[in-house]
């Protein structure tokens, strides 16, 4: 269960949220956080939640990963999805902290198969709505 390079395990829950996501679009948004080595599910985002939600409810001074789940309309007016990966480390979280989750991140996103696009951010501004849809289209 637990990867020797990282130490790090992943709680089965955060596969299951992330495949009702991913196949029953149960969910917007996942959050994720480190806690006594091991990945667990923090927090989720209701179907119609919104991106602003999503983006507030990540701590300011903690790491955490997460995955979102983009409704956007292409410039042929196609309706698409893309479900995007967000290594979110602020700038005021602790050193450690962000040693872990980045030695961990790679391993962690294996785990979720179906991450269409990564970003990673250390302020609000790395990761703003224009970003993402940039980064979906």
């Amino acid at each position: 269960m637990a990867n020797a390079a990282s130490g790090m395990a992943v709680d089965d829950a955060c596969k299951l949220k992330f495949l009702e996501l991913k196949a029953k679009r149960n969910h917007r948004y996942i959050i994720f956080k480190i806690e006594e080595q091991q990945v667990i599910v923090d927090k989720v985002g209701s179907p119609d939640a919104s991106y602003e939600e999503f983006t507030n409810s990540l701590p300011s001074n903690e790491c955490r990963y997460a995955v979102f789940d983009f409704d956007f309309t292409t410039d042929e007016n196609c309706q698409k999805s893309k479900i995007f990966f967000i290594a979110w480390a602020p700038d005021t979280s602790k050193v450690r902290a962000k040693m872990v989750y980045a030695s961990s991140k790679d391993r962690f996103k294996r785990e979720l198969d179906g991450i269409q696009v990564e970003l990673q951010a250390t302020d609000p501004s790395e990761m703003s709505f224009d970003i993402v849809k940039s980064r979906a289209i």
